[in-house]
C-alpha cells in the first residue's frame, strides 16, 4: 500500500520542492491540511500536484505560489466523539454525534483569477 499513498510530511515535502525546483526563490504556502496529524494522499494526484506546482512557478512573473486543499463536496458529514474521563483519567462515559460542516467552494480561492485550468475528474470518475 506504501506505493499508492504518500504520507503527509512526505505530500507537504514534495510540494515545496516542486516551487523550488524551478527556482530556489520561489515562495509557496500549503493551506488547508494545517488541522491533519497525519493522512495518506493519492500518489498519483500527489504527483500531478507536484506537476502542476511547476508549470505554474515556470512562469516568470511568479514569485510566489499558494497551495489550498478544499474538500471537493462542501458539505461534508463528521462524526463527533465527546469523551468524559474521571480524576485518574479513566474513561467515564461517551457519546457519538454527528455533524455536517458545510465548506466554503473553490470560487473563494479564484476570485480576481481569469485563466483558470480546471483539470479535475468528474465527480464519480477519479
Amino acid at each position: 500500500m506504501r506505493l499508492m499513498h504518500t504520507s503527509l510530511p512526505e505530500f507537504k515535502l514534495k510540494m515545496q520542492a516542486a516551487a523550488i525546483e524551478q527556482s530556489p526563490n520561489k515562495e509557496v504556502e500549503l493551506r488547508g491540511v494545517e488541522n491533519l496529524k497525519s493522512a495518506k494522499m493519492q500518489s498519483l494526484r500527489t504527483g500531478r500536484i507536484e506537476d502542476a506546482i511547476s508549470e505554474v512557478t515556470a512562469q516568470k512573473d511568479t514569485q510566489r505560489v499558494e497551495v489550498v486543499v478544499l474538500p471537493r463536496v462542501p458539505e461534508t458529514m463528521h462524526t463527533v466523539v465527546i469523551k468524559g474521563f474521571d480524576a485518574e483519567g479513566k474513561p467515564t462515559k461517551a457519546i457519538m454525534e454527528v455533524i455536517n460542516i458545510i465548506h466554503p467552494t473553490e470560487e473563494v480561492e479564484l476570485e480576481g483569477f481569469t485563466e483558470i485550468d480546471d483539470r479535475r475528474p468528474l465527480l464519480g470518475c477519479h
